[in-house]
Parts: structure tokens; sequence; C-alpha cells
């Protein structure tokens, strides 16, 4: 799927994404509104892991739905 359809249905998106990074809390996801540069800064940040190991982990989690 791509961002633009994530985007538009990141609602319906957020139990997968809090499923996928528990560590995240539902304030964090919220406020990325399913845009992939802020999601990849929060992974980045709360998990501690570089820019492109968060951008793998965005895109594999996009490669799902």
């Amino acid at each position: 799927m791509n961002w633009d359809r994530i985007e538009g249905n990141w609602k319906q998106m957020t139990g997968a994404a809090k499923a996928q990074w528990g560590d995240l809390t539902d304030d964090e996801i919220t406020e990325t509104r399913g845009n992939r540069e802020q999601l990849v800064g929060k992974v980045q940040e709360r998990y501690g892991v570089a820019k492109d190991e968060a951008e793998r982990q965005v895109d594999d989690f996009a490669a799902k739905y």
C-alpha cells in the first residue's frame, strides 16, 4: 500500500501501528497522522535506532497493508 492510502486510512491503521511499535504511545501514533517521515522519526527516537533502520521498519509495516 502506498503512503497516500495509509495516510488516508490512518485512523484504521493505528491499531496495527500500536501492535508493531508497542513502545510508542497512543498520542505519538496519533500525532503522526500517517505521515511517513514523522513515523520514522518517532520510531527512531523511541527505539534508539538509526534512521535507515527506522525507515526499513516503517517500509516493512507499509508492505503488509
